[in-house]
């Protein structure tokens, strides 16, 4: 990797995990019954791969102090996110048409999916069984642990930034502020 055009590494990094996931998503393949127990424990163990990777991500954030806080690195954490609740939410209502109003397709699962880690919730699509709903609610709980940690992240590397500049928030700008 070059170190001339580090922008466009990471770009095409964050283009690649999304077209990864997405195509993922799309041609898992989903043929034939399999158990709704068998189904669950796969997305406990994708969801429990999915935890580690975003804590092992928020270490390295740590770790690595603020001058080398990077909020790009953490956006790659959605994509597989989000194919991960689509595919479970996919898989919920083939096995049971009764946990979600108006998710028919992939794309109707992908959709509520990103509808909800936006929390904007047009309400054409929602979860109607109890499972569906925890399976939302935990889908929620990851998002705002995520969300958190970029909004964290980007705000201690604008700090940053402004101490390097001199112009950080605790100097007040000509003055007596």
């Amino acid at each position: 990797m070059t170190k001339k055009h580090p922008l466009a590494v990471e770009a095409l990094h964050n283009a690649a995990t999304l077209v990864g996931a997405l195509l993922a998503y799309y041609f898992i393949p989903l043929t034939g019954e399999s158990s709704a127990l068998w189904q669950t424990l796969l997305f406990v163990v994708g969801l429990a791969l999915l935890i580690w990777w975003v804590i092992r991500e928020l270490r390295k954030q740590l770790a690595v102090g603020s001058g080398g806080v990077r909020v790009r690195s953490l956006i790659t954490l959605l994509y597989p996110l989000v194919a991960l609740f689509a595919l479970a939410y996919y898989m919920i209502q083939r096995n049971d048409p009764t946990q979600f109003d108006g998710l028919v397709t992939r794309t109707d699962s992908l959709y509520f999916t990103v509808i909800t880690l936006g929390t904007i919730g047009y309400g054409d699509v929602h979860a109607v069984g109890q499972f569906a709903r925890v399976v939302t609610m935990i889908q929620v709980a990851l998002d705002l642990v995520v969300i958190g940690a970029f909004v964290a992240i980007a705000s201690s590397r604008v700090q940053v930034l402004l101490a390097q500049r001199g112009t950080g928030p605790a100097k007040p700008a000509g003055g007596d502020g």
